[in-house]
Order: structure tokens, then sequence, then C-alpha cells
């Protein structure tokens, strides 16, 4: 029976010759034998693609791994997705129960495969069941775009994202390790080129508690190991009085919400806010000054 399609959418050197051969026998079964081994070589190669396609999930695509189910005609899927087809087989819609394909399991155990993210840098082969693991950790992993107060779903390597940031969401860029702005609106984004990196300046209203607070705090363009090469500081105040903070950049593999919520950061209550603001303190004119600097 076909597939029910409603289901899938729920969810190196040449060797050297030391004793050429003397006769044509000898040339023929020596070719012969390089035949077989390139034909092995492409049979290899082609066994592991099979496989590859026999651990994709047929509803969710993605690679399963234990417990991996089958249904009683022996079609498999992912743990995560048996619920979502109702305990049916998309294939064949025949109830799958609780049998597990344990043959695939350690089909998968003997596999040894590339990083996903073998285009941005990474050269590492991993066995199956740690590809994952290394995957959610490896370095060469793509950035998320970190722009916030948007949904925008743009990854990629550093220099990319820059672009992306000055050309698609129009954020001002700055060279210099020390910056002053006056700022006039609760939501601006900056990012600052210094010592051959770069920093997102974010400023924002939000709420703490039930008090409307300003935060204002720096995020590295770069892995947190990177970013805690860096130190900068925030200053904001007026008529003779100041907020200062100092701390290290977080890294933009944390989203922009998850250092927001930590609190970590210059936070600035609104009343103090409007008052350095000055004038009838309603409108939001607010000097921050900061520098950035990398310890010794």
């Amino acid at each position: 029976m076909a597939p029910d399609a409603t289901y899938y959418d729920e969810v190196r050197d040449n060797p050297e010759v030391i004793d050429p051969p003397k006769n044509e026998d000898m040339v023929e079964v020596s070719e012969q034998i390089n035949d077989h081994t390139q034909l092995s070589a492409k049979a290899n190669l082609a066994d592991a693609s099979s496989v590859r396609e026999l651990l994709e999930c047929p509803v969710c695509l993605n690679a399963m791994y234990p417990p991996i189910h089958q249904c009683s005609n022996g079609h498999t899927l992912c743990s995560g997705c048996k619920p979502r087809v109702h305990n049916r087989c998309p294939t064949c819609r025949h109830e799958l129960g609780n049998i597990r394909c344990l043959a695939l399991e350690k089909v998968a155990a003997s596999l040894e495969l590339p990083c996903k993210y073998q285009s941005f840098g990474c050269l590492g082969i991993y066995p199956y069941y740690c590809k994952l693991k290394h995957e959610s950790q490896c370095m060469f992993r793509p950035y998320n775009c970190p722009y916030a107060g948007s949904e925008c779903t743009v990854v990629g390597d550093i220099s990319y994202l820059v672009s992306h940031l000055k050309d698609d969401h129009k954020v001002d860029m700055h060279s210099g390790s020390s910056f002053n702005h006056r700022y006039v609106k609760s939501n601006p984004h900056e990012v600052f080129s210094c010592f051959g990196q770069y920093f997102c300046l974010h400023f924002e209203a939000f709420q703490l508690g039930t008090s409307p607070v300003y935060i204002a705090f720096l995020r590295f363009m770069g892995d947190d190991s990177e970013a805690k090469s860096y130190s900068y500081s925030l200053e904001v105040g007026g008529y003779g009085r100041k907020i200062t903070w100092q701390g290290v950049p977080r890294s933009i593999r944390d989203s922009h919400r998850k250092v927001r919520d930590s609190y970590d950061g210059l936070i600035i209550q609104r009343n103090m806010a409007l008052f350095f603001s000055g004038g009838d303190r309603k409108e939001l004119k607010l000097r921050v000054t900061g520098r950035i600097w990398k310890e010794q």
C-alpha cells in the first residue's frame, strides 16, 4: 500500500614499480586485480550510502537513534515521530506496537560519518552514535543571526553575519574600542569592530518583575572561549550622578534573550533613565559611554 501523504505532513602517490610484468598474462591478471579493487571500493561507498538512507526517518527525514521502532512489516521510524503518527506505520499503516529494530541499531554502531558541518571546515569523522554530540559542540557550526527583537533565521560564519546585519538589518557599524552614544529609542543595534573582532551592543527596554527598566550589554561575535579574552565597561549618568557596569561580553552562541533575562548587563530603572535624560522626564535621551579592552 502506498504511504499516506498526510502522515508526512504531520509530522595519494603512485606506488613504485619494482618488478614490472614479464608477459601479457601477468598484465591481464594485474588489470583484473585493479579492476576488482576499484569495484570493491565503489561498492563499499555505495553500501555506506545505502545504510545511511536506511537510517533516515521517513517522517522527519533526520538520522534515527535508539530506540529505532519498526512495524510488523519491517518499516522503521524514529522514536520522536512514533507518537506523531498515532502509533501507525507511515508506510503501510499497520500498527507499530513496541517492536525495536535492534539489527539496524547495531549496524548504525559500526558506521563512521563526517560531521554535517564539513562544508564549514570540519574535517572530522565520527562514530554514528557520537556524531550528534560532536555536532552540538562543533567549533565550525554556524552562528545564528544575533539581531535582537526578531525571528531572523539566517545562519552563517561571522563575516557573513556582519554583512547581513549591515545590509539586511541596517545595523550601525563602528570602528574602535570606545563609544559614546545618545539613545532616543529603546532598541538600537550597533556593531563595533576592534582587535580584529566584532562586538554587538544591545540596549532595550523590558520588564524586571513589574518594574520597567532598560538594559545595555555587549555580545561577542565568536565562541565563548574567545569572548572571555575581553572585558568591557558601560556608564550612564547625568546631573552629578552615574551608574557603571563592568563585565565580560557573552558569546552570540547565547541568544539575546538568554543574556537579557540573566540580567548580565547595565540595568537602569526607567525613572532613573528619565532623570538622566533631563527635560520633562518623559522622553528618553540617554547617553551611554563604554570601552572594550583585551585582557592580558
